[in-house]
């Protein structure tokens, strides 16, 4: 009974079901090593690792058909027709239907079936992109996902090591994207929307046929030919990595893989997994196997995805049409609320008090493991926060980079909802850990889930012991891919004679048995006096710096010394100024001497404070007033920083300042 008093902390929910012990979130294997298994799985501690929770759901062909069923053939794949149109959508069965009909049209037009015939997808998320994936499984073909972040040397890269000849694209741009260095392997192309007369003529003169997406569904439907339903060994994808350096490698993921992957997350959800009552949002990139991963666990057990309109300018508008119960996402999502939220905040007082008094309350009940929408706070002051992701979003699961522990403790506390935080890698169809739903402690990753097993390996060089609990992080089980595509070389230095295969990543167990990423093994080296410098350690302690947005963190083996590019943040800096009677517009104060001095002098602290060694601490830095991204080619489409690329982009800067200091 809810008592009639409008009261702070009346009417709470009841908490959630912790399903295992905080304190001791996963297991050791019968072994001579330390390693780590999930506890949410009895056999993990003998070995045995999850592939699937029943056994008529061993691929993704089977856990389409299992979702259709489960829903009673409910809503499968919506979207909007444009800016103020609701969402109309696909049950299963006619999604079943389309995909059996476009696979047909597939083989009709003279794919055969079978595991060497790979197609391309290259398209933002649509129900396309679903139909054309399970239109492949019914026929055992191999889906190859192409992004425009690769580049058109990259692209031409895969379509001829994959000796992919049919590609279906989205529209009229992305046809001629692929037309600019079509290689001689691409003999058609099939587009969702349409492409222009002058397009259809360009391919023609390049010997590529363009066809439309409905006229293959329709020449499907008229041969029907019978399906070739995949193995569990099959392989469902090769899922290309756009890396720092040299060519994307082709991933090979299997049926067996990706299940093993989808299977471990539900079982670890448990109560709070979705269901056929859930609805997802898709807006995070088809092409990464965060997103794959998660759309394919919502056809599993029946639920509704929603994609976005294609412009993340509209993302709001479209989760307010469609509130998502379900939401994948990525740091940098979840940082813009958080930046929004304090400079809102900081231009008042009363305000910032308010949001404060909120998120503390409501953080009280997490601990609690209450979670919920209905408090006085939920009601009075956060409701705008929920309601610009829909408002009825439950679940959020987070990944692909790491997430600072203010904003996951604001996030948790603001939107009233359960988030889980992911680590993994393509390598591994995604998950590797995940935290566990209930528990509220940041800046860990979870324990291991129940596909893959965890140990990690001294890395000497840079003073990580396992004996310390502190290692590279090496992953083996079910969920681990089969081989880099043609790449036999590169997979054994990956994947050792054991099985593991070996992320680069370094880790730390924590005291409850959870994982820690704290470090990278690659992107190390020497300054001249011999000493070893790992750039990204220094970065993630210089980047907590209020005045610092990105960072690059560069040194050479003949000299003694590091620098860095920075990147300010241009709010901080701009208030700064304001203060300090500067004027001038954001390229002015990068250049401002007493601006690279406040900057400079505030990393030092940070790194100071943090222990870095003398050597360790940067001795002069550059300030640069564009931030580092995917569009300029300083960022993989991860956010991960392309080293390589931004030596080159900032070699006169960095040759500059090294000049000056000798």
């Amino acid at each position: 009974m809810c008592c009639n008093r409008c009261c702070v902390g009346c009417c709470l929910d009841e908490p959630i079901k912790i399903p295992i012990d905080l304190n001791d979130q996963s297991d050791l294997l019968k072994s001579h090593e330390i390693i780590r298994v999930s506890k949410f799985y009895r056999e993990a501690r003998d070995g045995r690792f999850i592939s699937y929770l029943t056994e008529d759901t061993k691929t993704l062909y089977d856990s389409f058909r299992k979702g259709a069923k489960s829903s009673n053939n409910g809503r499968c794949l919506g979207w909007r027709e444009g800016p103020n149109k609701p969402y109309s959508w696909l049950n299963y069965n006619e999604a079943l239907l389309r995909a059996r009909n476009f696979g047909s049209g597939l083989v009709a037009l003279g794919l055969a079936p079978g595991q060497k015939t790979f197609v391309g997808l290259y398209s933002t998320n649509c129900p396309e992109w679903i139909l054309t994936e399970q239109a492949a499984y019914c026929y055992s073909m191999v889906i190859v996902p192409l992004y425009d972040t690769l580049g058109p040397e990259a692209t031409s890269f895969i379509i001829s090591q994959a000796e992919i000849t049919v590609i279906v694209c989205e529209n009229d741009a992305k046809v001629n994207v692929m037309l600019e260095q079509a290689p001689r392997h691409l003999r058609k192309i099939i587009v969702i929307k349409d492409a222009s007369p002058a397009t259809r003529q360009r391919a023609k003169n390049r010997g590529v046929e363009i066809i439309k997406f409905d006229e293959i569904e329709r020449l499907g439907a008229q041969r029907s030919v019978p399906e070739v339903p995949p193995k569990p060994t099959d392989l469902c994808t090769v899922c290309y990595t756009s890396g720092t350096t040299g060519s994307p490698k082709g991933v090979m993921l299997s049926h067996e893989n990706v299940v093993a992957a989808i299977c471990a997350v539900l079982m670890q959800l448990g109560d709070q997994k979705p269901t056929s009552e859930d609805t997802m949002i898709s807006f995070l990139p088809l092409a990464h196997m965060l997103e794959r991963c998660c759309e394919n666990g919502m056809y599993l057990v029946g639920g509704g995805v929603g994609f976005y309109s294609g412009d993340i300018r509209r993302l709001t508008d479209d989760m307010k049409c469609l509130k998502p119960t379900v939401m994948p996402a990525v740091p940098r999502l979840l940082n813009r609320m958080y930046d929004k939220l304090q400079a809102e905040t900081n231009a008042s007082f009363i305000k910032r008090m308010l949001y404060n008094m909120a998120l503390s309350s409501k953080f009280n009940e997490i601990k609690k493991g209450i979670f919920r929408k209905n408090s006085f706070w939920d009601k009075t002051v956060l409701r705008k926060i929920q309601e610009s992701l829909g408002g009825k979003v439950r679940l959020m699961l987070v990944g692909s980079a790491p997430l600072s522990a203010n904003v996951l403790t604001f996030a948790r506390s603001a939107l009233g909802c359960i988030i889980v935080e992911g680590y993994g890698q393509t390598e591994c169809s995604a998950p590797i850990t995940l935290s566990v739903q209930g528990d509220h402690t940041p800046e860990h990753v979870g324990p291991p889930v129940a596909c893959c097993c965890i140990k990690l390996v001294d890395v000497p060089e840079m003073e990580y012991y396992a004996s310390n609990n502190q290692g590279e992080v090496c992953v083996k089980g079910t969920n681990v891919f089969l081989g880099y595509y043609k790449e036999y070389d590169t997979t054994l230095q990956t994947v050792d004679e054991y099985g593991w295969h070996h992320t680069g990543d370094i880790g730390q167990w924590l005291a409850n048995g959870t994982l820690k990423i704290i470090d990278r093994k690659k992107h190390i080296f020497k300054l001249s006096q011999g000493v070893y410098i790992v750039p990204e350690k220094i970065e993630n302690i210089y980047i907590k710096s209020q005045y610092v947005y990105q960072v690059f963190v560069y040194g050479e083996s003949l000299k003694s010394c590091i620098v860095a590019i920075v990147v300010p943040d241009v709010d901080v800096v701009k208030s700064w100024a304001v203060e300090n009677n500067i004027e001038g517009t954001f390229s002015v104060l990068c250049a401002h001497p007493e601006v690279k001095k406040l900057i400079m002098d505030d990393m030092i602290t940070w790194g100071k404070e943090a222990g870095l060694k003398s050597f360790e601490l940067v001795k002069d830095i550059y300030l640069h007033p564009d931030p580092f991204s995917v569009q300029n080619g300083l960022l993989t489409p991860t956010m991960k920083t392309k080293r390589p690329q931004l030596k080159a982009y900032f070699k006169p800067q960095l040759e500059d300042m090294y000049t000056k200091l000798t």
